[in-house]
């Protein structure tokens, strides 16, 4: 294999260092504020395996560049809300960081939930089971 220019932990921390990141506590103080989205974006098993936050919409990884422009075909009206603020989140907030990084790049502005999923759940946050299909 040859040697990696990057890591993946330095791609993340890189990430971490020029986004903004919310500590659980927070995210749950926002839970029900309706100006906050929660965006899931683990795999549809992580999800019906694991629960999923109150009221979060569903956004998997690798759509979501696609579904947050407005020139794709796979744009999603949920992200035309200006007035709304995003958090992304995956299991343990890698993921989330690169992609809220990315997001950032294109002009979208979007926060992370530092530690993810995880984090949440660890912290008692509430947690909405889902039916399997």
């Amino acid at each position: 294999m040859p040697k990696l220019k990057t890591t993946a932990a330095e791609m993340v921390a890189n990430a971490r260092a020029r986004i903004e990141e919310i500590e659980t506590d927070d995210a749950k103080a926002m839970l029900n504020d309706p100006d906050v989205v929660f965006v899931d974006l683990r795999d549809v098993r992580e999800r019906q395996r694991s629960g999923a936050i109150p009221g979060s919409f569903h956004c998997p990884r690798g759509m979501v560049e696609f579904w947050i422009d407005p020139d794709s075909p796979y744009f999603k009206d949920i992200f035309a809300q200006d007035d709304k603020r995003f958090i992304f989140h995956c299991a343990s907030g890698w993921r989330s960081a690169l992609t809220v990084a990315t997001l950032n790049d294109m002009g979208f502005p979007a926060a992370h939930l530092k530690d993810g999923f995880g984090g949440w759940t660890k912290a008692g946050g509430p947690v909405d089971t889902l039916e399997r299909p």
